[in-house]
């Protein structure tokens, strides 16, 4: 067989992978953005600006509740009937509800309407992303050749990066066509109806898939589970509570350096909206090159030896946030930011291989899924909420404890959870 026929199903695979997880960050993204920077003023009364931002974080949060239920519902059919109809429909959900937020009327054109449609919309995102990343990331592994687990699932990690610059490049690229005015009038939409673009390309490469070689040899040595969920929390919970806490520092790293940084910086250190969306580009491709690093050094070792090693540096990262991001200097911040987000290649490139390794493929989608999820809400929920509300009465420092608790947290876990890798 020629080379180029042997490489062609292997990178339809990783493609697959990677641009399902891209359109999730992309959507998770441009909304994260949109509640920084648009949403509190057009969706929300005018009593205060910190009290229309804090309303706009906690909408961001909503899609944290609703991801858990996505990754029961999403698992569940992911582990009965496969995983490639089950990541069709997920990204389909998690597409539309986005794309479906850039028709939204405004507070000012339909009061209390308008803030109600947003979370509907959001929870409808949660619930696509429940069970996008755990089908993405099975495709990847259970498709890997040996001793390629860690640097196939890597693919759908690097996911994130790709869907952070798509997002932020664009609403840089407005920032910088568009004026102010017509920015908040209208621009703000683009990003949302762009989705769409991407949730095309990623249907059009998951319809051409095939099942995975570990689910096809489930559906031959045995009947699929009648409630995964069930015999997930019966027979593998020590792993599921490890690997919920394992991803806590991911979340909570990722939505310190954007979410959070953003507000925080167009706000309280008045920096430019281009500026610092100029600022987080060059930082993300930090992140890119760890998860690539953490990928191959994982295979070269174990995925739970370079986690342990990103939740360390972790911890000694948040007590840099003070000092580097208050001041307001642009080269300390960016500085800082790469740190933080190269620390977040560390903690999140290998979860792909580790996490799925936890659970038999019986169950595997529903353990990751309800893992990963479950980890989101509680590292990543309400992580800006938290650091808006902690910068404001302690100031940065509190931001940065909070930070190296989170990776403290998934330390201790990892430490604790010695099951070794399954096939």
């Amino acid at each position: 067989m020629p080379a180029s026929e042997a490489r062609a199903p292997a990178a339809r695979i990783l493609t697959a992978s990677l641009v399902g997880t891209a359109v999730e960050f992309y959507d998770f993204y441009i909304y994260a953005t949109a509640a920084a920077l648009v949403f509190p003023t057009l969706f929300f009364p005018s009593e205060s600006a910190s009290a229309q931002l804090m309303s706009s974080y906690a909408t961001f949060a909503i899609a944290f509740i609703a991801r858990p239920v996505g990754a029961v519902a999403f698992g569940h059919f992911g582990d009965r009937i496969g995983r490639k109809s089950t990541l069709v429909w997920s990204l389909m959900l998690m597409g539309g509800s986005t794309m479906a937020i850039a028709f939204l009327p405004t507070y000012a054109q339909a009061g209390w309407i308008a803030p109600l449609l947003l979370c509907v919309l959001r929870f409808g995102q949660g619930l696509g992303l429940g069970g996008e990343w755990g089908g993405a990331a099975l495709l990847a592994v259970e498709n890997a050749p040996p001793g390629w687990k860690a640097r196939f699932g890597m693919f759908p990690q690097l996911g994130a990066p790709v869907g952070f610059i798509a997002a932020n490049g664009l609403f840089l690229l407005l920032g910088l066509v568009l004026t102010q005015d017509d920015f908040i009038a209208w621009g703000w939409r683009i990003p949302f109806l762009a989705s769409s673009l991407l949730v095309i390309i990623g249907l059009w490469v998951r319809l051409r898939l095939t099942e995975t070689p570990a689910f096809k040899a489930v559906l031959e040595q045995e009947r699929p589970p009648a409630i995964p969920l069930g015999e997930l929390f019966r027979d593998h919970w020590k792993e599921t509570i490890g690997g919920t806490f394992g991803v806590v520092a991911c979340f909570c790293i990722y939505y310190i350096a954007t979410a959070f940084a953003l507000g925080y910086g167009t706000t309280t250190l008045a920096i430019p909206r281009e500026t610092f969306l100029q600022i987080q580009l060059v930082a993300i491709l930090f992140m890119a090159g760890g998860i690539v690093v953490a990928g191959y050094w994982s295979d070269a070792a174990t995925p739970r030896l370079v986690l342990a090693v990103g939740c360390a540096l972790s911890i000694a990262t948040g007590f840099l946030i003070g000092p580097m991001m208050g001041g307001g200097d642009l080269l300390l911040i960016g500085i800082f930011l790469s740190i933080l987000l190269l620390m977040m290649g560390f903690v999140y490139g290998p979860l792909g291989a580790w996490l799925p390794g936890l659970f038999p493929a019986r169950v595997r989608y529903t353990g990751a899924s309800v893992a990963f999820n479950v980890g989101g809400v509680i590292g990543g929920g309400f992580t800006p909420v938290a650091a808006q509300a902690l910068a404001q009465q302690g100031g940065l420092s509190l931001v940065g404890v909070y930070l190296s608790a989170a990776a403290g947290l998934s330390f201790v876990a990892l430490l604790l959870l010695r099951k070794p890798a399954l096939d």
